[in-house]
């Protein structure tokens, strides 16, 4: 201890040397002054009397005291000479004033206070250390001179207040405090302490700094409780000294209590805190917490600590930069850069904490995992979880996982982690291993989200940090590309992609990186390839002379790819060679200069590009599938870059490629056609017939007719002219109306003709033909209508968005040609099995796409198709490949491309049966929904009212809004995310994905979103109108005169209406809208919902009473839902709306709904209840949202078990249930399922029994787990009436959780609650005694059939009862009542109680037949409460297992 307090005492005075000695040289002592000093001897006092003889030496001026002898023996000279003096103790008194005079110079003073110097006299052994203390602090450590000094000390102090230090000034205050440290005795310790802080409370700030940061080196053990008490109370009372105080707090010795309430303090101090003294105040609270307050500690830190005040400064530097003057700017700046280095000194202290502390780690975590608000989450929180990732190696899975978790709750958004790589970068740039890291596990998850956040961490991470960064980043991204994996692939370039568009000049630097993708193209799909090539086209093309280099290698590549033979790689060079042309045929902005160059550079480049483009054109005429998809390509290029083309090079690529369509596709309108062709040729669906001059027409047949032949006889090709496909008709259209547009400021009056032109087909009245035609024949008339289809889509993907009410009409009409030949093509599908149809895109890998259509398509078209001629049938039957053994145990997430095409052949969608098909038909465009502007025309009002007048009424018809619908419905499902999508990890044809979606794709998410939040007052239009439409056919349900019209109109409406709920939940449900920017969009959505019930009230409501009243908007439809899938639907959008908060009366609504829908007969317009996997989907579903979201779920299951449950068993065979129509004998295990499950779910809600609580939380947590347990044994004991394979398999899995709940949560309750609640105990245990032994009998009869799947719960079960026999042992114990316990033997029974004899027959008839029983002393209660029913084993009954009782003590 001796040896501690000296080496501290001599680093604090080196210290207090260190700062506080003037920097100048000691000049040496004049003869003239060792002449005064000796003449100064015969005058001298006690003072420096006793101090000479002593062994000191008192110097003048700037020369220290010197000292002859050792400090020790030097104290003890002194000591004796004071009290061997004559006049002693007066002695003293004189002594002390001789100090005071002495000192009264400050020069002379500040010798005293600083160290003395040891004297060397040459040839004499130095005795002295060559450290010495000061003379005041050695006159201290003299036991008569301590208590004077210090007095003389203190009264020095104030003399001091007003001074000024400056950088080589003498701090005489802090030389003062220091004399005070480490002294090796104190006589009046308490006295000392007082004074001190007596001088706290009247110094100056500077002052009172020292004295409290001296104080724990002055300070007994004895005395630093008290005066951390009286710090901890200063530290409430201001900020100035805040980080002495926390300082001096840190270094002293406090027991737990008082480090809590210190702790608590500077807790409530911390939002309030100077930044730079924040770092100092969260040292302090981390430096002191213990493993069992950590959690608590670090949340509380984490609420209090808010980032933002740190970034404010930065903020306003930014934003006054401008208007500032070079002085102001600058001082900002600083501002600027000490606010940036607090925040770093901030996340150091963090960073220590977390490194050499577990506890605080841990607790860190913990503290964010329990967090569960999203506006919970801070900046902080995401820093922290990447500080401990990079900083702790063992927590680094677990951080992982917190932070995916958090991302896939939506509580960490992209917005989060922009503004922390935005406002701390200099923090975030030290994790930087750690960003990479995770990025790059994160693009593997198979959940949107956390791959969305992972590639947002690589752009952040670009954009923020320096070179060497950027480099790892994109070699990262270029190494992703290159794994081979489709989705990292797919993300990756998409990130390169925003990368290239936003920070160009800078990935311009790593261009030779991103090259290097070149060589692994054989892994690209032609997406990735046109990605791939856009990215460097936009390096190539846009750094003038830089990128030539990129230029010549994909030069290189191209021609490469376009003089293979192999199909791909011709797709590849064609992608290729059309972004190159689209980054040449830019406009050039006039301020770049290259718009100057172009003169130079034409000659060599245009040389390159016309010998790309003569190979380009080559491919072409040899291949129809590599020409239209050169068309396609043009087309799209020309459509991205609208407004942005050089006119004069787009007419130089383009001309002669657009002239080709009236040349090789369009001929002069003729009655007859010349040549032989398997079908007589007729020209159909003219709408100009009043214009016959000059009429022309599309030469479908004719080419079609050559295209098979030619397909045929291969061997009749003309070398001499190239070959005109039909295949080429739709691209080639698309790219000369887009071509057009683009010329033409968007006019496309010069190709209007095309709008109401005829084509050459045959008579399409093919009813009762088709089987009488060879298999040749069916295939052509099947490409015939494929390739027509084509034709007309195109049409009005052109034509959509003209304003013209003929042109709109025309629209229309061509929207009926399409819905009445897809009703042909349907026919024809279904007698022509395995046909493949002519390809409408071609940008993918047919041989993949082939094979999964072909082998499934057809077969379901026939049996659909069937069922639509039959008229009104439309059955479940086609939909039998669904996994019935589920028994509808879906998740509770989505229904989604399966169960919206089953449930559309339910409705009798005849667009359903063509869904195999897809792939075949040509995309239509986002414009073309625009149509849905016009208003809905039935059936009945055209055939009563303007039937003559049809084609000149500007109306939408029913199978035309069907049809845009279902095309809708598919493209939100595939661009729009919902919140619980999930990606498959393996998914099967990966490359089919964005077959169909080719031009949507080219899209942003939130440009789609934007464009449907357009068209949501037609759509709430046409829903009205659907909600009216079935209202009124509730109302006239009795007077229908023809039953099938109405049954084919009702389903047709029917598929309108599911399809209009699922277009609504698509764009509800889409998980952008819980990314900031995307908020006001939300916005705009509900207020188009909100308007219709409040027309001009909803430009200023909040968004909170937006999604009120928008869901009250929706809730009005609940009257009018045709079917239980369309009411599944519905349910589903309101909670995706209702969930943006979902606050109490929403959440009574949903239930209120659910169970409306559940007690509602769902009955089909054929007269037949609905039923099947679908409806057992939607039904399980519902009754999850029911269950879930009723204020009392334990009632709710009790009333559906106790009441619709009877209603069934007391039913007919096909009956249901009264009170709950959809409870049958087909949809009880989904009830089944769906109670069992949530029954479980809400015991575990039901806190814990604690030793600490009251009789009254007992009894009540005794009297939910009574209502639980009684539900319990009422479902159970329904096995013996519904003793399916699936029920058992239910009643096994959700038993054992539910005894597991039962042990873990209300048996600690029954131990402390036994003794005042014993009635209540032992009831509660009876009855849970029947439920075990009903599970015991199922084991029993699982065995005895040997049935695997049910055999496989056994094992688990069987553990759990026999720890739930020992633990009621253990509580009886616990209350001391054993001897109320004992174990016998439960005979193996089956379902109904009856023995199983085989076990029967090896046991003695004189054996107990029950485990135990629990019986009063004047009570028998033969058939026991047994809580369990014995383990056999061998059917031996010594080797029984227990069979526990709870028994009255």
């Amino acid at each position: 201890m001796v040896s501690k307090r000296k080496l501290s005492k001599v680093d604090a005075s080196e210290e207090s040397c260190k700062t506080d000695l003037p920097k100048t040289k000691k000049s040496r002592i004049s003869d003239k002054e060792n002449a005064s000093a000796f003449c100064g001897l015969e005058n001298e006092g006690v003072f420096e009397e006793l101090l000479r003889t002593s062994g000191i030496v008192l110097k003048a001026g700037e020369g220290q005291n010197e000292i002859a002898v050792d400090q020790m023996a030097f104290q003890k000279k002194l000591c004796l000479a004071l009290e061997k003096h004559p006049t002693y103790p007066a002695v003293v008194k004189q002594f002390i004033s001789g100090l005071e005079s002495h000192i009264k110079d400050r020069n002379q003073f500040k010798n005293c206070l600083l160290p003395c110097t040891p004297v060397r006299t040459e040839g004499s052994r130095n005795l002295v250390h060559s450290y010495c203390e000061s003379l005041i602090k050695l006159l201290l450590g003299i036991k008569i001179l301590q208590p004077a000094v210090i007095t003389l000390l203190l009264e020095k102090i104030p003399e001091f207040f007003f001074d000024i230090v400056g950088t080589f000034g003498t701090n005489f205050p802090r030389l003062i405090v220091n004399q005070f440290k480490w002294l090796d005795r104190l006589l009046d310790s308490q006295d000392l302490v007082k004074k001190l802080m007596q001088m706290v409370s009247v110094s100056p700030v500077p002052i009172q700094h020292d004295i409290i940061t001296s104080l724990p080196e002055i300070l007994e053990d004895s005395q630093q409780s008290e005066v951390a008490r009286e710090l901890s109370c200063l530290l409430k009372q201001g900020r100035r000294l805040t980080v002495p105080i926390l300082d001096a707090l840190s270094r002293l010795d406090l027991d737990a209590e008082l480090v809590a309430e210190v702790r608590q303090s500077a807790m409530t101090i911390v939002p309030s805190v100077k930044l730079e003294d924040l770092p100092v105040v969260v040292k302090f609270i981390l430096q002191n917490v213990k493993a069992a307050d950590a959690v608590e500690v670090i949340s509380d830190l984490r609420k209090n600590l808010d980032l933002s005040s740190c970034v404010l400064p930065l903020q306003m530097h930014s934003s006054q930069k401008k208007i500032k003057s070079q002085v102001q700017a600058s001082s900002s700046l600083s501002q600027v850069t000490t606010s940036q280095n607090c925040v770093k000194l901030l996340f150091d202290v963090i960073k220590l904490a977390v490194r050499f502390q577990k506890d605080v780690s841990e607790a860190w975590i913990k503290a964010i995992e329990n967090s569960t608000s999203v506006s919970d989450h801070k900046v902080l929180d995401l820093i922290v979880l990447l500080l401990i990732h990079s900083t702790n190696t063992r927590n680094r899975k677990q951080t992982e996982k917190v932070l995916r978790s958090k991302i896939q709750l939506g509580c960490m958004p992209e917005q989060l982690m922009q503004n922390a790589f935005q406002n701390h970068s200099t923090v975030i740039k030290d994790f930087f291993p750690s960003i990479l890291a995770l990025a790059q596990v994160f693009l593997h998850s198979a959940h949107p989200a956390v791959v969305s956040f992972g590639s947002c961490m690589y752009k952040q991470a670009f954009a923020a940090f320096d070179s060497y960064c950027q480099q790892e980043v994109v070699t990262a991204l270029v190494t992703h590309v290159c794994s081979g994996s489709e989705t990292e692939l797919d993300i990756s370039l998409d990130v390169l992609t925003d990368l290239v568009v936003l920070h160009t000049s800078l990935l311009m630097r790593y261009a030779t990186f991103v090259k290097t993708i070149l060589d692994s193209t054989q892994k690209l799909n032609p997406c990735q390839i046109r990605k791939l090539f856009y990215i460097l086209s936009t390096l190539a093309f846009s750094q003038k002379q830089e990128g030539s280099y990129i230029q010549d290698d994909m030069h290189m590549v191209i021609r490469k790819w376009l003089s293979s033979t192999v199909p791909n790689h011709k797709q590849m060079g064609i992608i290729g060679a059309v972004s190159m042309i689209g980054s040449v045929a830019l406009k050039r902005n006039e301020g770049d200069g290259a718009s100057l160059e172009r003169p130079e550079l034409n000659s060599e480049r245009d040389g390159q590009l016309s010998t790309l483009l003569d190979l380009v054109g080559f491919c072409c005429e040899q291949t129809p599938e590599i020409r239209a998809l050169y068309y396609d390509e043009f087309a799209s290029l020309i459509e991205k870059q609208k407004g942005n083309l050089d006119l004069q090079l787009l007419d130089e690529f383009g001309k002669s490629l657009v002239e080709d369509f009236p040349s090789d596709f369009v001929v002069d309108l003729s009655p007859t056609v010349h040549g032989s062709f398997l079908f007589p040729v007729k020209s159909l669906y003219n709408l100009d017939e009043d214009q016959s001059q000059e009429a022309i027409a599309i030469n479908l047949l004719p080419l079609v007719s050559q295209s098979e032949l030619g397909r045929v006889t291969a061997g009749a090709s003309h070398q001499s002219k190239r070959a005109v496909s039909p295949m080429c008709l739709s691209p080639c259209f698309r790219l000369l109306r887009l071509y057009t547009a683009e010329q033409n400021s968007g006019s496309l009056e010069e190709i209007d003709a095309l709008l109401g032109c005829p084509l050459y087909l045959t008579d399409l009245e093919v009813e009762g033909k088709l089987e009488s035609l060879s298999k040749q024949e069916r295939e052509f008339l099947c490409s015939l209508l494929f390739y027509a289809l084509n034709w007309f889509r195109e049409v009005v993907n052109a034509f959509c968005q003209q304003q013209d009410a003929e042109m709109k009409g025309k629209v229309l009409t061509r929207l009926q040609n399409i819905t009445e030949l897809q009703n042909v093509l349907g026919k024809c599908l279904a007698v022509t099995p395995g046909y493949v149809p002519p390809p409408a895109t071609f940008d993918s890998e047919a041989p993949e796409a082939a094979p999964s259509i072909n082998a499934a398509g057809p077969a379901r078209k026939r049996s659909g198709r069937k069922k639509k001629a039959d008229g009104s049938k439309a059955g479940s039957a086609d939909r039998s490949q669904a996994d019935d053994s589920s028994e509808g145990n879906q998740p509770d997430t989505e229904l989604s491309e399966l169960d919206k095409t089953a449930a559309d052949r339910e409705a009798g969608n005849p667009l359903a049966q063509l869904q195999s098909y897809r792939p075949y038909f040509r995309e239509l465009d986002l414009e073309v929904f625009t149509v849905l502007h016009c208003g809905l025309l039935t059936k009945s009002v055209l055939d009563t009212e303007m039937h003559t007048e049809a084609c000149e009424v500007v109306q939408l018809g029913p199978a035309e809004l069907c049809f845009l619908l279902d095309d809708l419905c598919w493209k939100l499902e595939h661009v729009l995310p919902s919140g619980s999508t999930r990606r498959v990890p393996f998914p099967k044809e990966r490359g089919n994905k964005d077959i169909g979606f080719s031009h949507l794709c080219q899209r942003s998410p939130k440009e789609v979103a934007t464009c449907v939040v357009n068209l949501l007052k037609p759509l709430c239009k046409h829903m009205e109108n659907m909600h009216n439409y079935f209202q009124a056919a509730v109302q006239n349900q009795g007077a229908e005169d023809e039953p099938g019209v109405n049954i084919q109109e009702h389903q047709l409406m029917s598929s309108c209406y599911q399809l209009l709920l699922l277009t609504f939940r698509s764009l509800f449900a889409w998980n952008g809208f819980s990314q900031h920017e995307n908020t006001d969009l939300l916005r705009s959505a509900l207020q188009v919902l909100a308007d219709r019930l409040k027309p001009g009230e909803t430009e200023f409501l909040l968004l909170e009473e937006l999604i009120s009243e928008s869901f009250q908007y929706l809730l009005n439809f609940q009257q009018s839902v045709p079917s239980f899938h369309c009411a599944y639907i519905l349910t589903q959008l309101l909670i995706a709306i209702a969930e943006k908060p979902m606050s109490g009366w929403k959440k009574e609504k949903m239930a209120s709904l659910a169970k409306q829908f559940l007690c509602q007969s769902w009955v089909k317009p054929s007269g037949d209840r609905e039923k099947g996997s679908q409806f057992n989907s939607a039904l399980h579903t519902l009754l999850c949202v029911y269950l879930e979201h009723t204020d009392n779920i334990l009632k709710a299951i009790e009333e559906i078990s106790g009441v619709g449950v009877p209603e069934l068993m007391n039913s007919a065979k096909d009956g249901c249930s009264s009170t709950y129509p959809t409870l049958s004998r087909q949809t009880f295990p989904v009830f089944f399922r769906v109670m069992m499950a949530q029954l479980e779910s809400s015991v575990k809600s039901i806190p814990a029994g604690k030793p600490s609580d009251s009789s009254e939380v007992q009894l009540e947590k005794l009297l939910r787990w009574n209502i639980a347990v009684r539900n319990f044994h009422i479902l159970i004991n329904l096995v013996k009436v519904f003793d399916s394979r699936p029920v058992l398999s239910i009643c096994l899995k959700y038993g054992r959780l539910f005894v597991e709940a039962f042990l873990k949560l209300a048996m600690p309750l029954l131990d402390h609650s036994f003794k005042k609640h014993t009635d209540d105990v032992q009831s509660l245990l009876k009855t849970l005694q029947l439920s075990t032994r009903q599970l015991h009998h199922m084991c029993g009869h699982s065995k005895i059939h040997q049935d695997i799947g049910l055999t496989n719960h056994v094992p688990l079960l069987k553990k759990s009862l026999e720890q739930f026999v020992y633990r009621v042992k253990a509580m009886l114990a616990f209350n001391h009542c054993q001897e109320a316990f004992w174990v016998g033997i439960l005979k193996n029974r089956d379902l109904q109680g009856e023995e199983i004899l085989t076990q029967a027959s090896e046991e003695r008839g004189s054996d107990e037949d029950e485990e135990d029983s629990a019986e009063s002393p004047t009570e028998e209660e033969p058939s026991g409460s047994d809580t369990d029913g014995g383990e056999e084993r061998g059917g031996e009954r010594g080797g029984a297992g227990p069979g526990p009782s709870a028994a009255r003590p």
